[in-house]
Formats: structure tokens, sequence, C-alpha cells
């Protein structure tokens, strides 16, 4: 309790100082609508409206859906999102179609220079990807150091991820592994992918599922997110201490047609602060961009996390058909 309010007085302290030249005509405006794709920000989004006196509108919008949502609201002049979150890749499309508007936070001072570089989408995170587990279904002379450790027979039958031939980030995650370097040459990555498949995992639609199976004891490691030993805590989960964690940028920029247009100001400026990035990380997980801010997950400061490159849609269906040969075929 203590350290939620502490968490609260310091985002209070920023709004009354960094933010008070807009704040007034935010409040005016009212509120602020939030559309995205990240789960689980209610927190955030009650702290936000609390701190501010503007109502924090939250609107999930499904990855798969996301463009196509937004760009038919845009097109017909029924947009309603002040503030926009999603995959970087769609974001650069949305202000391809002239959907986003130009806006430099101050609040991204110390971020790294690749996730500000341009000055209309930060990159505040990434959506981390890595194999978990449950503690209390594994011996700890058992528990996996290295990716190469999931090929091991023993773990045949007892694997837990999303569709590789069908589900996009994992198709990213992949292909990224080989991008990346993860394995010393792209025949030892090619034979971490075979033998991933000989051990014949269970295919899930999504990342979302992926910890149920292993909260139950049904299967022992998922390729999945580290953020879910918070968000399914008190589950015994852990993660496999691997040197490098790839996952794909989570992006947020403002709507060039914003209904409110100071409020989303204000809300992108408070959601980029560090204090709210500490927030983000301790309560939902998130693996954040701003310095000196980790989840707090045993040992994950210490990894090498990287973003790695979206697939274009024909990359997309080349791999994942070439995945589904080798998952498939087992």
């Amino acid at each position: 309790m203590k350290h939620w309010m502490v968490i609260v007085a310091c985002l209070m302290g920023i709004v009354s100082s960094a933010f008070a030249a807009d704040l007034a005509k935010a409040k005016a405006e009212g509120k602020v609508n939030f559309y995205a794709n990240i789960t689980a920000v209610e927190p955030i989004m009650k702290a936000f409206s609390e701190k501010t006196g503007i109502e924090g509108i939250y609107t999930r919008v499904d990855t798969s859906k996301f463009l196509t949502t937004v760009l038919t609201e845009h097109e017909a002049g029924k947009l309603q999102a002040d503030v926009i979150q999603g995959p970087l890749p769609i974001l650069e499309m949305l202000k391809q179609k002239g959907v986003l508007a130009p806006y430099r936070s101050p609040q991204a001072t110390g971020y790294p220079e690749w996730a500000v570089k341009d000055d209309t989408i930060v990159q505040f995170g990434i959506e981390y990807v890595a194999p978990i587990y449950n503690k209390d279904f594994i011996k700890a002379e058992d528990i996996p150091k290295r990716y190469e450790d999931l090929i091991h027979p023993k773990w045949k039958d007892q694997i837990v991820m999303p569709d590789p031939s069908s589900h996009a980030t994992t198709i990213c995650w992949l292909v990224g592994l080989k991008e990346a370097k993860v394995f010393p040459s792209d025949g030892a990555w090619m034979a971490f992918v075979k033998g991933l498949a000989a051990n014949r995992p269970m295919f899930v639609k999504s990342f979302g599922p992926t910890p149920a199976p292993i909260e139950s004891g049904e299967k022992r490691i998922a390729v999945s997110m580290p953020k879910y030993i918070i968000t399914k805590a008190p589950a015994p989960l852990d993660w496999v201490r691997v040197d490098t964690i790839l996952g794909t940028p989570r992006a947020i920029a403002i709507a060039a047609k914003a209904p409110h247009p100071e409020a989303a100001k204000v809300f992108l400026d408070e959601w980029l602060s560090k204090p709210s990035m500490k927030l983000l990380a301790d309560k939902v997980g998130e693996y954040v961009l701003a310095p000196g801010v980790y989840p707090p997950i045993d040992g994950i400061e210490k990894a090498k996390v990287v973003p790695i490159r979206e697939l274009s849609d024909e990359e997309t269906q080349k791999w994942g058909a070439e995945f589904k040969k080798i998952f498939f075929a087992q």
C-alpha cells in the first residue's frame, strides 16, 4: 500500500509541474479516449483520472483488427481516439494515412535514441517473449538455461506455444532468433526450429492462453511472455534465463483529429513519464524503455532485450507456410 501511495504521489508531482501549461485546457475538455492493444492497463487509467481530474477511457482493440478499425473510423470522420497505442508497424501505417499528429513529448527524454527518432511515434516498450515454466513442476536441475535446451527429448509433449504457422508475433519471434544471431549459424537456428517441432508442442491462438496449461501442470514449458509472472501471481511462474530476449516494439501517438487534443498531450506526457512506466512495469509486468525501470521479475534487468523487425505480410505468409511444413509434419 505504501509503495502504491509513493507512486501516486510522484505522479501527482509530475502533473503539477510538467503539465501545468496544458492541464487547465485538458481539464476543460474533460476526457481522453485511449485506443490500445495493450492489456491490463486499467490501474493506470484509473490513476491518470484520479491525478488529473480528466476521465481516461480505455478501448481495447484486437491487434488483428486494429488497422481496419482505426482506418474505417478515420475515413468516416468518426474516429473517437485521442491517443493510439499499438505495434510499431501499425502506427507507421496509420501515420502514412494521415491518422497521427506530430508531437514530441518532453517526457521521452532519456529513452533510447532509436525509440524517439520519429516526431510522431514514440516507442515506449518491448512486448518481450521468452520461455516460462511453473517452479512447482520442474526440478531445479531440469530447468532449461538456453533456447537449445527446449529441444531436449524430455520436453516432448510438454511445451505450449502460439501456432507458428498463423500467429504473426510468433512467426516474427522465430525469424528474429535467426536475424538477431541468437544462434551461432543459420544451420544451428534451423536445428532449433526443427528440434522444437520434434517435441510436438501444443498450439494455441496467441500468447494469452499459454500460461494456463503451465499453471495447471498440463504442460511444463511455454513459449510465452515473462510479464505473466506478474499478472498471473500468485501462480509460481518463472522464466528461463536466456541471454537474449526478443520482442516487438510497443508504440504510441496522438490522433491527428483528436476530439480532445490538449487532454491527449497530457495523457501522452503522463504515459511516458518515468513514474507511469514504473507503474506499468510493476503492475503489468511490461518491459519499458524509460531509463532504469524494469519489471519486478528476478534477473530480467540482466537480460539483453532486443526489438525485432516486424515482417511484411509477404514475409509472414512465406515463413508461416515454411513453419507449417516443419511443425505440422511431426
